[in-house]
C-alpha cells in the first residue's frame, strides 16, 4: 500500500569496548556488512507508518488510500456467526486472526439490523446473497456492482456480470451505484446536479491496485456523484463503487479502537508481514 517514507536519521553507532573495532574499507556508501544488517534489522523493527492521504481536488478535501488486493478484507461476521458493527470490533477481529488492522471503512449499503443490502463474501464464504430487485435509494440506482477479490486479484464489476466466470472469490460486498464501469460514468449521473454529500467508495486502477476513498466530513465543498466517479478516474480507475453517504468513516492508527456508532460490513487494509533481513554469515 502506499505510505509514508520511514527515514533513519542519526542512528547512534558510538564506540563500545565490547565490540572490537575493525579496519576496513567502509564508507557512506560502503558500510561494513554487520551495520548494514543492523540498519535493515532496525528499519524492519520500527511500525509501519501508513495512512490515508489526506488532498484537496477540485475544491473537495479526500481521504484515499491504495493497497494491494491481498491486503484487503471485507468483514461482517465474526468466527462465531455475530455480526461485527463496530470499528473496535472489527479491529478486534482481525487481531485475533493475527493480523494488523491498518485502514478500516465502512463498506456497502446495509439494511436495518445492520444486514447487507446485497451480496457479501468473507474469507470465501457466501454470507448473504445478491440482490437484484429493483427499489428506491442509491443501492437500486442501476446500474448497481460489486466490488471483489479474488484468485485472479481485484475487480468491481456490473452486478448482472457476477458471478465472474473461473474467479475463487475470498472477499465480496455489493453495493450501489456503480460509479465507473470500464472506464464510462453512470449514466444516470449528471455533472450539474446540486446533490453534494459526504461519500465513500472503493475503485480498481488499470494495474489492479484497490483505491479507497472518501471525502472530509469536514471539507468545505462535497462532489455530487458524477465528481466523485470522476475522482476515480483521476486516479486511474476503470471501474468504481459507490459504498455509502453520511455515515461514512475511515479510520487508521489509534482511531480504530475509538467508539464508533454500528454499521453493516467493514473493508479493511491489513499490514504486510515484515520479513526480517536474513543474518550475515
Amino acid at each position: 500500500m502506499r505510505s509514508l517514507s520511514l527515514a533513519l536519521k542519526g542512528l547512534p553507532f558510538t564506540g563500545n569496548s565490547s565490540f572490537p573495532t575493525r579496519h576496513t574499507n567502509a564508507s557512506p556508501e560502503n558500510p561494513p556488512t554487520m551495520i548494514r544488517w543492523l540498519v535493515a534489522l532496525a528499519t524492519c523493527a520500527l511500525p509501519a507508518l501508513a495512512a490515508p492521504e489526506k488532498k484537496v481536488i477540485d475544491g473537495v478535501t479526500y481521504h484515499l488510500l491504495i493497497a494491494k488486493p491481498a491486503d484487503i478484507r471485507v468483514i461482517w461476521k465474526d468466527a462465531k456467526g455475530g455480526q461485527i458493527e463496530t470499528f473496535p470490533q472489527a479491529t478486534a477481529y482481525l487481531t485475533a486472526l493475527g493480523e494488523t488492522p491498518d485502514t478500516i471503512m465502512n463498506g456497502g449499503i446495509y439494511e436495518p439490523g445492520g444486514i447487507p443490502s446485497g451480496l457479501l463474501i468473507q474469507n470465501s464464504r457466501e454470507l448473504h446473497p445478491l440482490n437484484r430487485r429493483d427499489g428506491k435509494g442509491n443501492f437500486f440506482l442501476k446500474p448497481n456492482g460489486v466490488f471483489l477479490i479474488g484468485d485472479k486479484g481485484a475487480a468491481v464489476i456490473d452486478s448482472t456480470e457476477y458471478p465472474p466466470a473461473g474467479v475463487k472469490i475470498t472477499h465480496a460486498v455489493q453495493s450501489g451505484p456503480l460509479l465507473l464501469r470500464n472506464g464510462k460514468v453512470h449514466p444516470q449521473f449528471r455533472a450539474d446536479s446540486a446533490n453534494r454529500l459526504h461519500r465513500n467508495g472503493i475503485g480498481v486502477t488499470k494495474d489492479g491496485k484497490v483505491v479507497l476513498a472518501m471525502t472530509d466530513i469536514r471539507s468545505p465543498k462535497y462532489p455530487n456523484l458524477h465528481e466523485f466517479a470522476t475522482l476515480f478516474a483521476s486516479l486511474g480507475c476503470a471501474d468504481a463503487l459507490f459504498l455509502d453517504g453520511d455515515i461514512s468513516q475511515m479510520r487508521s492508527g489509534d482511531t480504530l479502537t475509538k467508539h464508533s456508532g454500528p454499521f453493516g460490513s467493514f473493508i479493511a487494509v491489513v499490514k504486510e508481514p515484515v520479513t526480517p533481513p536474513a543474518s550475515p554469515h
